[in-house]
């Protein structure tokens, strides 16, 4: 039977079909790629890899970690900035990446945390405890301020380095109590802590992990944890809500984003493996062990908006400071 000029018009774009069903078939349709800015072994790579088992169930193609660390994660988290809004990169970021490095390195930061991504889902909160040498001789919160307070600028406190989470955190504290002490900046908290023990520094701003074991055994003090939730590892320590500094917080956090442009599906998706991957009881109960809650609810409208009050609360504060990335 002779074809219609018509029909015959129409036979490239029926040959075209399978090809467009499969441009369109759903995502993902190959392994997906989560960049951690840190190296492999620290918490935040940990506790990633902790979730790809789940996330890869869900997704229905393998998810995996990729380290890319350097300049306190800015290295990492600029490759994902830069890369495909196809949902094959992800970037595992922190409270360092998204919001203090904006006060650090200023107009030098290769990226802008709110234009270059899309927030997809929050994973941890990491609680920082207020810890003091024994030597002090102060048994709670409100002792240790008064003391402060009585004695400006005597007192020196230590860090794993300046402009991060626990330097800010200090700072906020200094504030919010109207005392004054030194900053001792160390490379690094594993450093820190030994000048802590043994009474160099005589205050330090640090994750529950770090400071349960000095503290159970005496060689360390921690007189509060500054979240809305006791540590497992020190359930006796109190929170600073009930040691009398209820609007006082200091805590890191960890979320997952994708670079700008990523279709709302890939990202509601993620969001979903995300959440679905936290909620796994033994995955939840080995985070809340290594004092890494689980933060499994929010969609990524809440967890963007959760972004942007968390750069107008700390960005000031960083930049107060006078720390920089240099």
């Amino acid at each position: 039977m002779p074809i219609s000029r018509r029909a015959a018009l129409a036979l490239p774009a029926l040959a075209a079909l399978p090809h467009a069903a499969r441009a369109q078939a759903p995502w993902p349709t190959r392994p997906v790629r989560i960049i951690v800015p840190f190296a492999a072994g620290g918490s935040t790579d940990v506790s990633t890899r902790m979730l790809l088992p789940r996330m890869s169930e869900v997704l229905g193609q393998p998810v995996v970690v990729e380290n890319r660390a350097g300049a306190g994660g800015t290295i990492g988290s600029d490759v994902v900035a830069k890369a495909p809004p196809d949902g094959s990169t992800f970037l595992m970021a922190t409270v360092s990446t998204q919001v203090l490095a904006v006060g650090l390195y200023r107009e030098r930061l290769p990226y802008d945390p709110v234009r270059d991504f899309v927030a997809v889902a929050p994973t941890v909160l990491v609680p920082l405890c207020i810890t003091v040498h024994p030597s002090l001789g102060v048994t709670d919160l409100q002792g240790f301020i008064r003391l402060l307070k009585a004695n400006p600028g005597r007192y020196a406190y230590g860090t794993g380095g300046a402009g991060g989470s626990a330097h800010i955190a200090a700072v906020s504290f200094l504030n919010a109590v109207g005392a004054e002490m030194i900053h001792v900046p160390y490379r690094g908290s594993a450093p820190m802590m030994t000048d802590l023990v043994a009474g160099q520094v005589v205050c330090g701003f640090d994750t529950p992990a770090l400071i349960a074991p000095f503290h159970n055994d005496g060689r360390l003090r921690c007189l509060a944890v500054a979240t809305d939730a006791h540590s497992s590892l020190m359930p006796q320590v109190p929170t600073t809500a009930e040691a009398g500094l209820p609007n006082y917080k200091a805590y890191s956090w960890y979320g997952l984003f994708a670079p700008a442009g990523t279709p709302e599906p890939i990202v509601t998706r993620m969001n979903t493996a995300v959440r679905t991957a936290l909620l796994e009881p033994a995955t939840a109960q080995k985070l809340v062990e290594m004092e890494l809650p689980p933060i499994a609810e929010g969609s990524p409208a809440d967890f963007a908006a959760f972004l942007r009050r968390e750069l107008d609360l700390w960005v000031p504060l960083v930049r107060a400071s006078g720390a920089t990335a240099d």
